[in-house]
């Protein structure tokens, strides 16, 4: 299909009359393609569908107990090379397959980045990586590769940051996450009850156990909120809210939050709320104080503990990429970076990942 001609609307803050209220800041809106179209172009066939299907269902059983494997959601920081991303999923989606029986393995596929102050938003913001933010790009950048990953038969995880971007790909998405600097939003939660799969709702970066049990008892509501439709047009959304949405443990600036007091802890909070006793930890950010190498050493530990019998943690986290460590971006000069390193967050390697994958499969088979 050939997308309609977008055209940018300049502005410019003239005299203060009806038409230039709105212009103050703002200097140019310019529109989107519309989700209904992104879909249409690249659709969902069969075989994907089948794929985010049993990823949702399977991670839904885990989470409810019913199945005794281990989520775990791996994957780059950040997507910044599809073609990167997706030669690190070929070799997840094998290593996903030879685990089947012990893991339930999600690959990380984010997009959108939060930023504490400035920088890179992430692949649909800026997918030339030059300061163009060509955004319709992006969407279609992202889509495809959601598509080309779950053709491999492996699902997908997403972060979901913008409130109007899951309308363009989460059809596509097996499991969702909100980051710990929008667990505390009131837009964010709504949204997560909209939302189709089961969604990760993370502690706050100043270590806030309480806001994410918190959004995820508001998460399981139903609530009527103004979005947009698959046709791009505002609109007023009702819905019945969302049971599968869980607690994430990811360390804050004070340090850890994977110990075993913590965990009990969080548990307790979650039953005091009247909600399903289940974390999943995030072995980066702050329980590995922001060092990638110490990872392993958080899954290691808390391999050890799931072989003892812990079932409170239902699934792990980890940030991995093809090459260890990150790089610096500097903007227009992406064809000068690594191939297959982290631009963000610092990434474990393929080959550490792998052996920690395995620790973990061992560990649920001792736990059985």
């Amino acid at each position: 299909m050939t997308t309609p001609q977008l055209i940018t609307q300049k502005l410019s803050a003239g005299p203060a009359d009806a038409g230039t209220l709105d212009a103050h800041r703002t200097t140019a809106i310019s529109p989107l393609i519309s989700p209904a179209l992104l879909r249409e172009d690249h659709p969902v066939d069969a075989a994907v569908a089948k794929v985010v299907r049993q990823g949702r269902s399977e991670t839904v059983d885990i989470l409810d107990g019913r199945d005794d494997r281990l989520a775990v959601v791996v994957g780059p920081c950040s997507v910044h090379d599809p073609e990167a991303a997706l030669d690190y999923a070929r070799k997840l989606a094998a290593k996903a397959e030879e685990l089947r029986g012990d893991l339930h393995i999600v690959m990380r596929v984010y997009f959108e980045k939060p930023r504490t102050t400035l920088g890179w938003k992430g692949l649909i913001n800026d997918p030339d990586l030059d300061g163009t933010f060509a955004v319709n790009k992006g969407l279609r950048l992202a889509r495809e590769l959601l598509l080309d990953v779950s053709a491999l038969g492996l699902p997908v995880g997403c972060e979901f940051l913008d409130p109007i971007t899951p309308q363009f790909i989460a059809d596509i998405v097996s499991w969702g996450s909100i980051g710990a600097r929008t667990a505390a939003s009131q837009v964010h939660r709504q949204l997560c009850s909209a939302l189709s799969m089961p969604v990760g709702i993370k502690n706050s970066t100043e270590g806030d156990i309480q806001v994410a049990v918190d959004a995820t008892r508001a998460a399981a509501a139903s609530h009527v909120f103004p979005g947009i439709t698959i046709d791009g047009l505002a609109a007023l959304l009702t819905t019945s809210g969302n049971p599968d949405c869980h607690v994430i443990l990811r360390g804050s600036s004070a340090g850890p939050n994977y110990d075993p007091a913590s965990v009990t802890e969080t548990l307790g909070r979650l039953e005091k709320s009247g909600l399903p006793e289940r974390v999943i930890i995030d072995a980066s950010h702050g329980n590995s104080r922001k060092d990638h190498v110490r990872q392993g050493e958080v899954v290691t530990e808390l391999a050890a503990r799931i072989a003892e019998g812990e079932r409170g943690i239902v699934g792990l986290m980890m940030e991995s990429f093809l090459t260890a460590g990150r790089q610096e971006l500097v903007l227009g000069r992406a064809s000068e970076l690594t191939y297959g390193q982290s631009i963000t967050d610092a990434c474990l390697d393929w080959d550490s990942t792998t052996g920690l994958l395995d620790t973990l499969a061992a560990a649920v088979r001792a736990r059985r």
